[in-house]
């Protein structure tokens, strides 16, 4: 008699407790932390427990009632095909393996490598990491090959991150391209698609084990359980895969297709173990290199990149390979086999978008894992800086720096918060889309800067409109937000076809908008000599990026300290005919269609302008600096830098050019230049500084601090702006 035996289990797993990687209060909270942390240790082994208790039930409810069934994983060898196990042990080994898994060692340092090239990748390596980082227990090392943009975008992203127990590590790509730029590649990855067969070499040498993954990879689990594989490999075996799950190497997809030799339906090389000690010592470099050479006689180039060459090596040595669970590579490309890898999608460890469709590939279940995917595509990665406790680890320079500085404030300072937000690091990802910039001959080339939130994005098509050089701007956005750009940006006919806009989230977190550390952002990574600072409500006139590249000749910008003004104005209309020519302006400005910039409500801002003198001026002319003056201004690009002390509303532009002048930057107004404002609804942070006695006194106190600073750098010549703020 057989019975069966349905068991049912209610799982509620507890998320890890996130502490941020500096806690905003020390000193007297360190106990709180350390009650934080022991709750923590509750919680994971809670957790733990709970798994251990879903996979014994798992492992009942599959058990049959006859027999045992053992752990039959198939390794490939010279005499087995996967024809001979293709729906018997496969299927075991996916479905009842988990509860029999070895485990990495606790605080065991897991190594992964990833091949990524361009600002595309770059963005899915984040997604990747994000995944990783959410399920991992054990300190990790990231080793990137990478070109120069992506080297950029990653170093930049990840010494800001600040992650605990990371450690990152970049090589350089064109230093391998002579390794495989030989083998003729029809894939789209191009030779990148190739470098994966370089690690042996790339990486270093008393490395002896890493995983390495495609950047379309999303962890569903702990990147720890497929580390603790590699203790199951074999003596011979070097090298982990999964089956690939489509019928590209049966050679059965259309009249006539001759792939590359493979073992049965071959692997797929989007996640694989390697064992780069076992792989040394067999000349990996030689074999794979008589291989490639082998089959290119026949096969003339690749169709698969690094994949093909890998599967011809396997097909001659089948016994260095160990075949992984499927699970481990779950491949959502059409017409694939990948619903065979698991019976229920919470069985599922790895999802590889390695269809050219990515999220819009055919599987039944691919909702549910477009929604995972877009769950870390979102997640605030300031939820992952978060201690691995009981795995000591040595922290970095940065955060030893930043924990100092956090360390000397006072707690019970009314501003301490202002304080704080000035030497917060904040996540910074450069190029988030697509940027080429080709320089200028003449070195006279100017970068619109700017920065920006999620509210005025409706600015960007206009200013793309008005200004067809280069443009730098910082954003100051949420993981969540900064994804709803992406999208906008991709369906913007103006934005994606403009590729000289360098686009760099920040992204968001404390209580201020820290808008002098995002302008600060955005003048960083300029390439052009020279620097148009503007704010991102302003459209500058047509035809002004051409006469400002004529004015920095005319006035020798090269030799000397200058900052030309650009006049400013506004209208209150939020449709607005712009004036094509200085003429036109000045009659809108008789009708009342246009304004002086805030003269209504903040005329000293731009007062020393000389507004008056503007409306008849031929040529270029002087102004002094007086208090409050926050012009926009054309200078080179090595200007000082805004003062990150002052954040939201207040100040931010005013102190800059006060330094300016402090440099002894001449102030040039250009008479036939300028910007409009256009109209918005009021910031959030100037309604704070409106309402709260609080932020107004500590932007005061900020000043004053400031004015000390000023001194102390200058000397008696900076006397003069305490004086005249006295005076106001």
């Amino acid at each position: 008699m057989t019975f069966t035996y349905i068991v049912s289990v209610q799982i509620h797993l507890k998320l890890p407790i996130s502490l941020p990687l500096i806690h905003p209060s020390l000193g007297s909270r360190l106990l709180e932390r350390d009650v934080l942390a022991s709750r923590v240790r509750e919680v994971e082994e809670e957790n733990r427990q709970i798994r251990l208790q879903l996979s014994q039930s798992q492992g009942l409810a599959a058990q049959p009632a006859e027999g045992n069934y053992g752990n039959q994983q198939w390794v490939a060898s010279a005499d087995t095909g996967p024809e001979d196990v293709e729906n018997t042990a496969e299927e075991r080994a996916n479905h009842s393996e988990c509860s029999r898994s070895p485990t990495a060692e606790k605080c065991e340092l897991i190594h992964v490598a990833c091949v990524c090239a361009g600002h595309n990748a770059s963005r899915d390596v984040v997604t990747l990491v994000k995944s990783i980082l959410f399920h991992r227990r054990n300190p990790l090392h990231f080793h990137f090959i990478t070109d120069t943009v992506a080297n950029q975008i990653l170093s930049t992203l990840f010494q800001s991150w600040m992650v605990p127990s990371v450690q990152v590590s970049f090589y350089d790509a064109d230093e391998l391209k002579s390794e495989v730029s030989w083998i003729p590649n029809k894939h789209y990855s191009g030779i990148y698609g190739l470098m994966k067969l370089t690690l042996t070499k790339a990486l270093p040498s008393n490395l002896s084990k890493v995983i390495v993954l495609d950047t379309d990879i999303t962890f569903a689990t702990d990147i720890a359980e497929l580390w603790a594989i590699f203790r199951k490999f074999t003596e011979k075996q070097v090298i982990g895969l999964v089956e690939n799950q489509s019928d590209w190497y049966l050679g059965n997809l259309w009249k006539n297709h001759k792939p590359w030799p493979a073992l049965g339906r071959g692997f797929n090389t989007g996640v694989i173990l390697l064992y780069l000690e076992r792989l040394r010592r067999i000349s990996w470099e030689q074999m794979w290199r008589l291989t490639a050479e082998r089959e290119l006689m026949s096969m003339l180039s690749t169709s698969l990149a690094d994949q093909d060459i890998f599967n011809a090596f396997i097909k001659q040595n089948p016994v260095l390979v160990h075949q992984l669970p499927c699970f481990w590579n779950v491949q959502l490309s059409d017409h694939t086999r990948s619903e065979q890898c698991y019976t229920e999608v919470s069985d599922l460890k790895v999802i590889h978008w390695n269809s050219p469709k990515k999220l819009r590939v055919k599987n039944k279940h691919v909702e549910f894992f477009r929604n995972l995917y877009l769950t870390f595509l979102e997640y605030d990665g300031n939820l992952l800086r978060r201690e691995l406790f009981g795995c000591p680890s040595q922290a970095s320079s940065e955060s030893t720096v930043l924990q100092q500085a956090l360390e000397e404030l006072d707690e019970d300072d009314q501003c301490y918060d202002f304080r704080r937000e000035r030497i917060m690091v904040h996540r910074v990802h450069l190029y988030f889309l697509q940027y080429e910039y080709t320089p200028t001959d003449d070195g006279t080339d100017i970068t619109l800067v700017a920065q920006l939130s999620m509210d005025r994005l409706q600015m960007l098509e206009a200013i793309c409109k008005h200004w067809e050089g280069p443009i730098s701007l910082a954003l100051y956005m949420s993981d969540a937000e900064a994804q709803q750009f992406l999208r906008y940006a991709q369906a913007s006919e103006v934005l994606k076809n403009r590729k000289n806009v360098g686009y760099h989230i920040v992204y968001k977190e404390g209580q201020f908008y820290p808008v002098n550390l995002v302008r600060n952002v955005a003048l960083r990574n300029v390439n052009t000599p020279y620097v148009f600072l503007t704010d991102v409500d302003f459209l500058p006139m047509y035809g002004l990026y051409d006469y400002l590249r004529k004015s920095i000749v005319q006035l020798d910008m090269a030799n000397t300290k200058k900052a030309l003004v650009v006049p400013a104005f506004e209208t209150l209309r939020y449709r607005l005919s712009f004036p094509k020519s200085k003429a036109e302006l000045l009659s809108m400005l008789d009708m009342g269609t246009l304004y002086t910039f805030r003269y209504h409500v903040w005329t000293k801002g731009h007062a020393p302008t000389n507004y008056a003198k503007w409306r008849t001026a031929t040529t270029p002319y002087k102004v002094e600096w007086e208090a409050d003056f926050e012009p926009y201004v054309v200078v080179r690009r090595d200007c000082p830098e805004y003062d990150q002390r002052f954040v939201g509303f207040g100040w931010n532009k005013v102190s800059h050019i006060m330094e300016l002048d402090a440099q002894e930057y001449d102030l040039i107004v250009l008479p036939n230049a300028f910007m409009i404002h256009m109209p918005h609804a009021p910031s959030f942070d100037i309604s704070k500084f409106r309402s709260s006695p609080s932020y107004r006194y500590c932007l005061t106190t900020l000043k004053d601090e400031f004015h000390q600073d000023l001194s102390r750098k200058y000397g008696s010549a900076a006397l003069k702006y305490l004086t005249a703020q006295r005076n106001i």
